[in-house]
């Protein structure tokens, strides 16, 4: 899930609610004169978090975009897999969408046995928005850069470990595909949200840190952390002296967040296209972006086949990932 802090969640869920305060009631739209059911939105984590907010930002534009209401509904449990599940099966009529994250890619590669295909039992929609990770370290580190990271991360017995949001989460396996690319040997330590390890970075308990942008610019602001590199293809707007890590000595090197919208399979492709178009103009309104921008998300507009490339590679490229280091959810 991604993190965003609590003020930063209720200054976007006030915009949300005075932008479109009905957006999520149970009621019929007319389109085109012939009613229509409310558009469902699941989303496979608890409310507050950067995925839920998303959702409930495009939900709030439904009405005045696409002709018809929103219902936005939390279902979480088993990495997304519970609401992954329920999504399914629902009938493809267009009345519902899945809003998921990596976590969504990551899964099949760390769980045994899955509810659903997540290659077949799914139609991509659109990829909204990406999130970059960030390496930090505290203030006082002695890792002035990343390659001083990646020089003391060299021998197999090294004091480097890193703190990331959770096991599992696209933040852990941002640090693994780094160990794994610079034949470095970073250990592991996850933490129950993004929150909780930029505690212990900051306070000096734990050395390193990967964990979203969003989470961390306050205190990077602020001084107490200091930003060694940028998990994504490009360097982020806010932090323009971070160089990403393909920059610095990692080519090719990339793991950014994304986080769209999936509808069950069987939705006619002419459905798909029209809430592709839709929902793209939503992401397009300049408060919408303004919004992303202060929750520190980059805007995306992947269409459905653009978005399957992206959601199929990663499956693939995490199921190596989790395989080569051993990491099971089961």
């Amino acid at each position: 899930m991604s993190h965003i802090t609590r003020k930063q969640f209720c200054r976007a869920l006030s915009l949300v609610a005075l932008l479109g305060a009905g957006a999520t009631a149970p009621a019929l739209a007319q389109t085109g004169g012939a009613p229509t059911r409310p558009l469902e939105i699941t989303v496979t984590f608890p409310p507050g978090g950067g995925t839920d907010m998303l959702a409930r930002l495009i939900g709030a534009h439904t009405q005045e975009v696409m002709g018809r209401t929103s219902v936005v509904e939390n279902r979480p449990g088993a990495s997304g897999n519970v609401g992954a599940r329920y999504a399914a099966g629902r009938p493809a009529d267009g009345t519902t969408l899945l809003m998921v994250n990596s976590s969504f890619a990551v899964n099949p590669g760390v769980f045994k046995s899955m509810p659903f295909d997540p290659k077949t039992d799914f139609v991509p929609i659109i990829n909204i928005a990406y999130i970059a990770t960030v390496v930090i370290v505290p203030a006082n580190s002695p890792y002035k850069s990343f390659g001083d990271l990646m020089a003391a991360a060299k021998p197999d017995k090294n004091p480097v470990s890193f703190g990331s949001c959770g096991s599992g989460t696209p933040q852990h396996l941002a640090g693994a595909q780094i160990n794994l690319q610079a034949k470095v040997n970073m250990v592991h330590v996850p933490y129950k949200g993004c929150g909780p390890a930029l505690t212990d970075v900051a306070g000096g308990q734990t050395p390193v840190g990967f964990v979203t942008v969003s989470s961390a610019m306050p205190l990077i602001k602020s001084g107490k952390l200091r930003a060694l590199a940028i998990t994504s293809k490009e360097r982020y707007r806010n932090l323009p002296d971070v160089p990403t890590v393909a920059e610095q000595g990692l080519p090719g090197y990339e793991l950014s967040q994304w986080h769209g919208l999936l509808a069950p399979k069987g939705t006619p492709v002419e459905v798909q296209n029209r809430q592709y178009e839709g929902i793209a103009k939503i992401m397009a309104r300049e408060d919408v972006q303004k919004t992303l921008n202060e929750l520190g998300y980059t805007p995306a507009h992947d269409g459905p086949a653009a978005f399957k490339k992206i959601v199929d590679a990663d499956i693939d490229r995490f199921a190596e990932i989790a395989k080569r280091i051993g990491l099971t959810a089961d």
